[in-house]
């Protein structure tokens, strides 16, 4: 039998132990603990799926890996066209991990109403196009359905919509300059057949999807003719390796460019919360360590005869730093307990019932995104009972200092 165990359940279990002058201190070290796991888990729970639900957004306007000409063109619209006669699509069947691929085109135009206009960009997407991302940001409507003739159906943000006073179903002219300003401009009039809203305004205030045809006819292009191609890949973060990959296996007249080379300061700044997560942590654990060393103290302190009794028996000092170490054990799971139970509600009911709302300028969603894992969890507390237990090894060494003549004789 494990007597230190045992002994250790005995004190734990006794009414002494919770009515002791300890108790106090005791209940502050599981309430640290608590408190501690349920900010780390909401730290790591809001930052990375904040980070997702970012990621997610730019890669619904852009793909993962961009595909275009090797020009100078900086604009937000295709001015050189790329022939679909390519290897590489429409499966890209040289570079594993690539989930699909996309052609699309995008023009700049205007909208004109009768008291305003707007200037936008038009994304045009054929039948190819991956809805999957826009499912989830459709708010009213319906997709736009291009894989029979060519039609005037448009899917047009919350935002644009709301500037221009549309609504579902209503037609609006855009129109289109030529290269010769001396031509009159091409005017197309759309429906509204679906409305969006990703949460992303940088991209909802720029963007509304059509029919890449119409933009083929306007640009002189022939069928087979778009502005660039979208790969989506199977891992994001493998990101990297496969942008080089596709480098390389794409014409050399092509460029490629990944999402995060493309929009830099974005993904620069969701980085940062990664650094903010293991500091949490790590001010966490600290702080939950700090108060189990007092909590272990104190019950060392109170415990002084006991020690001392437990000495003149024979008992050697690693065996009784083991019986506290087993007392702190029980605390820091039961502070594990309560914490995961209250940070798990926490985050269930953020996650269903979006109890708290977030500035869409600032963070790009609307309300706090969260990720749950179970093998962060399960990882967190693992990693919260064995490094506090570690930081309990110096405190526990005291108890080789005591002298059982003088333990005894202690009150």
């Amino acid at each position: 039998m494990n007597y230190e165990y045992f002994i250790a359940k005995r004190i734990i279990g006794s009414k002494a132990y919770k009515s002791s002058i300890s108790a106090p201190i005791i209940k502050i070290g599981i309430s640290a603990i608590a408190i501690g796991i349920v900010v780390m888990m909401i730290a790591i729970a809001t930052g990375i799926g904040l980070q997702q639900k970012i990621r997610d957004k730019v890669v619904a306007f852009n793909g993962h890996v961009i595909i275009s000409n090797f020009d100078s063109n900086n604009s937000q619209e295709s001015l050189f066209p790329i022939s679909t006669q390519q290897d590489f699509y429409p499966e890209f069947k040289k570079v594993e991990g690539i989930k699909h691929i996309q052609a699309v085109a995008t023009k700049f135009g205007v909208i004109r109403t009768e008291t305003d206009f707007e200037g936008v960009v038009l994304k045009g997407v054929g039948a190819d196009y991956s809805w999957d991302y826009f499912k989830d940001f459709l708010v009213e409507g319906q997709l736009p359905d291009y894989t029979g003739k060519r039609n005037e159906d448009v899917l047009m943000s919350e935002y644009i919509a709301n500037r221009l006073k549309f609504k579902l179903g209503d037609t609006f002219q855009m129109i289109f300059a030529k290269d010769d300003p001396e031509k009159l401009p091409n005017i197309i009039t759309y429906t509204i057949v679906g409305i969006y809203n990703s949460g992303f305004q940088d991209f909802d205030a720029t963007y509304i999807i059509g029919d890449i045809r119409h933009l083929q006819r306007i640009n002189n292009w022939s069928s087979d003719q778009v502005g660039n191609f979208e790969v989506f890949v199977d891992d994001y973060n493998q990101l990297q390796e496969k942008g080089i990959e596709i480098y390389h296996n794409t014409p050399s007249t092509f460029n490629t460019q990944t999402i995060s080379e493309k929009y830099v300061s974005i993904f620069e700044w969701i980085k940062i919360f990664d650094k903010n997560i293991y500091a949490i942590i790590a001010v966490m654990i600290l702080v939950a360590g700090i108060n189990m060393i007092t909590a272990l103290l104190v019950l060392i302190l109170e415990r002084t005869q006991m020690i001392g009794i437990l000495k003149a028996l024979g008992s050697n000092n690693w065996s009784i730093r083991k019986l506290f170490l087993y007392n702190a054990s029980y605390l820091i799971i039961l502070g594990l307990f309560w914490g995961n139970l209250i940070g798990l509600s926490l985050l269930f009911a953020q996650k269903y019932f979006k109890l708290f709302p977030l500035d869409p300028s600032v963070y790009y969603v609307s309300e706090a995104p969260v990720y749950i894992n179970f093998g962060y969890i399960i990882a967190l507390n693992i990693c919260t009972l064995v490094l506090c237990l570690i930081m309990l090894l110096v405190p526990s060494y005291v108890i080789t200092k005591i002298s059982p003549v003088k333990a005894i004789r202690f009150e």
